[in-house]
């Protein structure tokens, strides 16, 4: 795609758009709408990946798509003989070292090098991975601003990268995350920089949802929907639906959606607990078919835990979607999963592991079909309020407007006033910006990877 002087900011996707992520295409779509053009770079080829009608052609056809290794680290070489690289990055790419992150210098490089044709100032990615590592050499390099969207196991795990969390806040312009539960383990663990975290939380598209439901639902039908992996906590719900056929018989019936690598031993710990009759594992559905499912439903169950690496669920979209299709939620005080699921009015939540108390939630929403429905009204009109696309989208691209190097339109303003205000905070902040990153050695993070390469013979 030709570059264009009339981007506002960049988007850097590790991957982009892929089926998992649905949400990325729902918030690049809606900025788009709300005006906002967005350079989208996506460092991983997903060209080749199922899609379905979620995902706009016209979106995935813009996509700048990074080259393979070999040839983009020849493009940079190339650009490097030519002298058309920052000296920053000549001397980091001279610094490094052979080791496997060296792979967000050269994509940095790329990327900056696009950037700057199309003058796009500001980048922001998903996730604190590849993409918003990727966004700290830019930022290096060309003296580009970036934001990132800082979720769950991307904050929650420890990784061993050279380019660590603590360095990505240090340097971004704005850091977001989706919950007031992770916007405030990010003030608490980094109060150098806890005045650059904003809550936005994800978007979703409720009408879908909202016009599949069914007034009344399935008696006795629980649908849990989720990769089947260890964080949903699959095997905590078998035994809690074992508990309820203890008890009550077969009166109900539990359908999982999804695949994983964990179905092999569900399917056997289904067989153990003799819940064959009651509970079925249906594989992956497409949208369409889970959307019918939730219509049928009596009520949503997704009992999230910890994992044993430290793992866990967020802010999951699926609780947004039964919520969206009016459904009372039994699920886990995890994470911001009390942010979604208000206890006692649209759900009723347990603590995680507590197959037992969860089995004992889900027989009182059974007994009770009047107060699922009164949970699932309730359920909806906060999914309204807090998730729509529509407030979400605004409220990102006010704050990335307000702290990042966005270019600045005059149609952006007329069409978001607020933006106005934002967009003076920007100028406010601007001339502070130079001053980051003084006081520690400039090749610091390239020095220390250079160095664990040369102490353990790390070729990459």
């Amino acid at each position: 795609m030709a570059s264009s002087s009339r981007y506002h900011l960049a988007y850097v996707f590790e991957r982009f758009p892929t089926f998992t992520q649905t949400f990325c295409v729902r918030e690049v779509t809606e900025l788009r709408r709300l005006g906002l053009r967005p350079m989208v770079f996506s460092i991983r080829d997903t060209r080749d990946e199922p899609l379905d009608e979620h995902f706009p052609a016209e979106l995935i056809e813009s996509v700048h798509f990074l080259p393979p290794r070999e040839e983009l680290v020849a493009m940079v070489k190339g650009w490097k003989d030519a002298g058309e690289l920052p000296q920053e990055a000549l001397l980091t790419l001279r610094h490094w070292g052979d080791v496997p992150d060296k792979g967000r210098v050269y994509e940095a490089i790329y990327v900056g090098v696009k950037m700057r044709e199309a003058g796009v100032r500001h980048a922001h990615s998903h996730f604190a991975g590849v993409g918003a590592r990727c966004c700290f050499w830019l930022k290096r390099f060309f003296g580009h601003s970036y934001s990132f969207t800082g979720h769950a196991n991307d904050l929650f795990e420890r990784v061993d990268f050279e380019v660590t969390l603590a360095d990505l806040m240090r340097e971004a312009a704005l850091v977001v995350t989706v919950s007031d539960y992770t916007a405030g383990w990010l003030r608490e663990n980094f109060p150098k920089w806890g005045g650059k975290v904003r809550r936005v939380y994800n978007g979703l598209d409720l009408a879908p949802f909202e016009a599949a439901v069914t007034p009344g639902g399935r008696a006795g039908l629980i649908v849990s929907v989720g990769r089947l992996i260890e964080k949903k906590g699959f095997d905590d719900l078998l035994r809690a639906c074992a508990r309820l056929k203890a008890e009550q018989g077969s009166a109900f019936r539990c359908v999982i959606v999804g695949d994983g690598p964990l179905e092999g031993e569900l399917r056997r710990l289904v067989a153990e607990l003799g819940v064959g009759d009651v509970v079925e594992l249906v594989g992956a559905k497409t949208q369409p078919e889970i959307m019918a499912l939730l219509a049928e439903a009596q009520i949503f169950a997704l009992p999230c835990v910890t994992e044993r690496a430290g793992g866990k669920d967020n802010l999951p979209t699926v609780i947004m979607e039964a919520m969206a299709a009016r459904l009372p939620c039994v699920s886990t005080r995890l994470a911001g999963i009390p942010e979604m699921v208000a206890d006692g009015d649209t759900g009723l939540l347990c603590d995680e592991r507590q197959p037992e108390d969860f089995a004992e939630a889900l027989a009182v929403l059974l007994a009770d079909p009047e107060r699922c429905e009164r949970m699932g009204e309730a359920g909806q009109a906060r999914a309204r309020a807090m998730f729509a696309k529509e407030k979400t989208a605004s409220a990102l691209l006010r704050a990335l407007v307000g702290n990042g190097r966005v270019r600045f339109d005059f149609a952006l303003v007329a069409r978001s006033p607020r933006l106005g205000v934002s967009y003076l905070a920007q100028w406010v902040r601007r001339p502070l910006r130079g001053l980051c990153c003084r006081g520690a050695s400039r090749f610091a993070i390239a020095e220390k990877a250079a160095k664990r390469a040369r102490e353990h013979g790390n070729i990459g």
